[in-house]
């Protein structure tokens, strides 16, 4: 049995697909403003197939708040769900139609109202076979039901006898559904607040399941998961995790989002729970036969995330170069697998201007961290004598060659300023050997530092 509901003043604000979806989930939704409902064995819930067609047509009088569609709805039952819709379409209130009995209902209505696209039969087709029939004096869906089938197909063709069958309401197809939107959301709703970690990682554990089982059946996966929970004191905990890649394993999630919670608590007890994720396409990636196989993103992400728990989040990741001159200035972004090659540049191969003249005259510069306390010995101004010792390494010697000194200073206005002149200073190490150092002095306090050396 199905049931079509027709509302032709339907708000452009309200859906009749959601409408419809509160009485089956076997729905075709055949125009904006008309859908068709599988019905079978509805009535365990509603009754009769009658008694259906009237809570249909009265929950559609209700506002939009009741979940209604604020409109008088036609609706029509029928063994057809052709014949539903063109009863639907052209009776007001609700109409039974009996199996059998199709033409007692539509048998009157005018051929211009038969719906040739619910039979695939185009426009152009169906108004040459209209034309045709007006010639021989069929006016109505009865006139041509009554036509004699093989008459019909050897001056009509196939295209014919497919239009007198809707028009006796006696087609045979099945609905096309309607997939109802993907939802990769879960919630609940506890009831009793739960204030400790383990008790609140299974109902983690049961909405990462539903959601994940969502990206699945979707073949999708997602970077981002929103989760946010409902406090006793009626405050709102939100933690929101990025990730750098797309993933959909629950225990990953899990493992994840545990570790947040614990260094993110909520502030009270948990009274609901909501996870919302966004779904992304899954990346995947093809291995090289004779390239190493890095670290599992999934098991990159836990360490990271086990780390960040251990030192803090902001001491874990990337460096990255700050736009300052402050010295040694450089702050730890968020680590993103780069799983795209590096594009080679021609240009910087052929351009003299990226060129290196010389490749021994290049110095690489090792810091050390912390730098060394030194005492310096000055004649005329000029450091002539440099020692200084830490827990590692040690520097001393006389000073055989100098450049310098450059002043630097910035961030005034901050407690953590900097003012200090620099020396390039080669010391002897021994027997015909230099080493060359970088120092400097602080101008506020006066002491000097060995900075790093050169290589």
């Amino acid at each position: 049995m199905f049931a079509c509901i027709h509302a032709p003043e339907l708000s452009a604000e309200l859906s009749l697909s959601s409408f419809a979806y509160s009485f089956s989930p076997l729905i075709e939704e055949t125009r904006s403003n008309t859908v068709v409902l599988d019905v079978e064995g509805c009535e365990l819930l509603f009754g009769s197939a009658y008694q259906l067609a009237r809570e249909i047509a009265e929950h559609s009088k209700k506002s939009k708040t009741d979940g209604g569609l604020q409109t008088n709805g036609n609706v029509a039952l029928a063994a057809n769900p052709d014949a539903a819709i063109h009863a639907a379409t052209y009776l007001k209130g609700v109409t039974f139609v009996a199996p059998g009995e199709e033409l007692t209902c539509l048998g009157e209505f005018p051929l211009q109202v038969l719906d040739c696209s619910l039979v695939n039969v185009d426009e152009k087709r169906s108004a040459e076979i209209f034309e045709t029939l007006r010639l021989w004096g069929v006016r109505t869906f009865h006139d041509f039901a009554e036509l004699p089938i093989t008459g019909v197909s050897e001056r009509l063709g196939p295209e014919g006898i497919q239009l007198q069958k809707l028009a006796a309401g006696k087609t045979e197809r099945h609905l096309l559904l309607k997939q109802s939107p993907p939802v990769f959301a879960s919630s609940i709703e506890l009831e009793h607040a739960i204030a400790e970690l383990e008790p609140l990682s299974f109902i983690f554990a049961r909405l990462l399941n539903q959601v994940c089982a969502s990206l699945n059946s979707y073949a999708l996966a997602t970077n981002e998961l929103l989760v946010r929970m409902q406090l006793d004191n009626q405050s709102t905990h939100e933690r929101h995790l990025t990730l750098p890649y797309p993933m959909r394993d629950h225990k990953v999630f899990l493992k994840l989002l545990l570790l947040d919670i614990e260094m993110h608590p909520p502030q009270s007890a948990v009274k609901s729970v909501s996870i919302h994720c966004e779904p992304v396409k899954p990346r995947v990636l093809q291995n090289g036969l004779f390239t190493p196989l890095a670290p599992a993103p999934d098991k990159l992400e836990l360490t990271l995330a086990r780390l960040g728990k251990l030192v803090g989040e902001k001491n874990i990741g990337s460096p990255v170069l700050l736009n300052t001159n402050r010295p040694d200035a450089f702050s730890m972004k968020r680590f993103v697998l780069n799983t795209k090659a590096p594009a080679k540049s021609r240009k910087a191969s052929t351009n003299p201007k990226f060129e290196i003249r010389n490749p021994t005259s290049v110095l690489g510069f090792r810091m050390f961290r912390p730098p060394l306390r030194a005492v310096v010995e000055i004649a005329s101004g000029w450091p002539v004598q440099v020692s200084a010792w830490g827990k590692q390494r040690s520097v001393y010697g006389k000073v055989v060659s100098l450049a310098g000194p450059w002043r630097s200073t910035g961030d005034w206005w901050r407690n953590d300023s900097w003012d200090r002149d620099e020396w390039d200073v080669a010391l002897e190490s021994g027997r015909e050997q230099q080493a060359l150092y970088r120092i400097y002095r602080e101008l506020k306090s006066g002491n000097w530092f060995v900075e790093g050396n050169y290589d």
